[in-house]
Formats: C-alpha cells, sequence, structure tokens
C-alpha cells in the first residue's frame, strides 16, 4: 500500500433502467465506501446508456485517467446485456467461452443450463475472473477495469473476494460539525478555514430539520492529525462568530433536506 500516493477511481452504471428512471440505482454510495477503505478515491461515477459506441469510448477514456474502473450493470443473460463484449472491445481482445467460468456458474445453478445462462461465461480474452457467490455468474477484471453485477447484493459480494488486492493509498478519514445557520452565515468562515488548510476538504450540506436550519460540515483527509487540527479550528471559528457547532451530523429525515 503507498502511504503517499492518491489513488482514484471511476464508476460507470451502466443501463437505460437507471436513466429511465425505472431502477434506482443502489451501487454508488456503497462502492464509494469500500473503495475508501481500500484506500482508493472515488472520483467520478457516470450513467451510460447501453449503447455500445458509447460505453466503449466511456471505459476508454476512464480507464486511461484513473487507476481503477468499477462497472455495474449488462452482464446477464439477455441480448441488452452488452457490457462484456463493450469491455473487450475497448481493449481490443475476442471474447470465448471461459471454462472456470462455467464452472462457477454451474456450481450454483438451479435449473437447465439454457443459452442465455451460458452466455454469460463468456469471458473478454486475458481477464481474470471476479467470484460471484450469490448466483454464480462472474464478473472479471481486464487490466484495470473491474466489471461487477448490477444487482446490489451480487455486487457487493463479488466485491467481497476482491477485498486486499487493489493497491491503494491512505484510506480518507472524515469529521463532521453541525451548525444551526444558514450558509451564507458562515461562508466566510468556512473560506478561512479552508485556506489554511487546502489539504483538507471541506463540504457544507445544508439542511432543514425541526423547523430549523441548517448545515453538516464535513471534513476529509487521508491524514488524521491534519484533519483533527483543522476540524478544532473550524469548531473555534465558529464559537468565535458566535454559533454553537455540534459534533457529528444532524440527521433530518429525507423530506426535510433542502
Amino acid at each position: 500500500m503507498s502511504e503517499s500516493r492518491r489513488v482514484t477511481a471511476c464508476l460507470l452504471i451502466i443501463g437505460d433502467e437507471i436513466l429511465s428512471g425505472r431502477t434506482r440505482d443502489a451501487n454508488l454510495s456503497y462502492l464509494a465506501r469500500w473503495l475508501n477503505g481500500e484506500g482508493v478515491e472515488l472520483r467520478e461515477a457516470r450513467v451510460i446508456p447501453d449503447d455500445r459506441t458509447v460505453i466503449v469510448r466511456t471505459v476508454n477514456e476512464v480507464r486511461r485517467a484513473f487507476d481503477y474502473v468499477f462497472t455495474t450493470g449488462g452482464i446477464g443473460p439477455t441480448h441488452d446485456d452488452i457490457t462484456t463484449d463493450c469491455v473487450a472491445e475497448a481493449f481490443g481482445v475476442p471474447i470465448h467461452f471461459n471454462a472456470e467460468a462455467e464452472r462457477e456458474l454451474m456450481a450454483r445453478l438451479i435449473g437447465p443450463m439454457t443459452e442465455g445462462r451460458r452466455r454469460m461465461t463468456r469471458i473478454p480474452e486475458g481477464a481474470t475472473l471476479i467470484r460471484n457467490p450469490v448466483s454464480g455468474a462472474p464478473g472479471f477484471r481486464l487490466g484495470n477495469v473491474h466489471v461487477l453485477a448490477g444487482i446490489p447484493a451480487v455486487m457487493q459480494a463479488m466485491l467481497e473476494t476482491i477485498r486486499g488486492t487493489l493497491e491503494g493509498g491512505r484510506p480518507v478519514q472524515s469529521a463532521t460539525l453541525h451548525v444551526f445557520a444558514g450558509e451564507s452565515r458562515i461562508a466566510a468562515t468556512l473560506l478561512e478555514v479552508q485556506e489554511r488548510y487546502p489539504d483538507v476538504s471541506i463540504g457544507s450540506y445544508p439542511f432543514g430539520h425541526q423547523d430549523r436550519y441548517g448545515a453538516n460540515l464535513v471534513l476529509r483527509s487521508p491524514d488524521g492529525a491534519r484533519l483533527a487540527a483543522a476540524t478544532e479550528e473550524l469548531r473555534q471559528a465558529l464559537i468565535r462568530d458566535g454559533f454553537e457547532p455540534g459534533i457529528g451530523e444532524a440527521t433530518p429525515t429525507p423530506e426535510d433536506i433542502v
């Protein structure tokens, strides 16, 4: 593990059903937290359609820009599951039926091996399998691209099979203060502290809660000492300016969030 290098990742959420609103993505926040635990920062996420040209172009763009790329969706048994073909095309390699992938699927298969099911054992040449302990049909890794299922329970199980295999940096730590004040009233204070701690990310997230408005102030850094110093300095600056910051996040209900 590198203690200094910033290791980055991008998520490609692939599927017309996400863009149409029929399906709500549940993988982004889970993957971001999982990657942080591995010392990898999720720096970008894109939702793209089941369009071969778009997928190939996007995979090639992001695999050159980030240390790791993760895709979710499009590796099922139907004709519109084209992620595997597109990743192979992006790398310029052929696809073959993979005997190991077939064994993995057969071990958990209920019912006959249909053509659709067998289609899920097609793996690009040179890829390594990402096991699927839930339903058997594996994902794969090709270069720095990890291809995962879109079903959240399956995606999460797949991630556990590759835990510890990524070359990460230091996990990003976070601290949170909350203050019952409008953002416009604390903006100058936030800027003052941010300018003294350019290596600490400081974000403000407004909310409305119990007929009061406020903001959760989230500080993030891989350096625990710098994070603690910036958090205490921000807390003291808010007190100086007449506010009463609380430790941790105020928890409004979803309908309260503004």
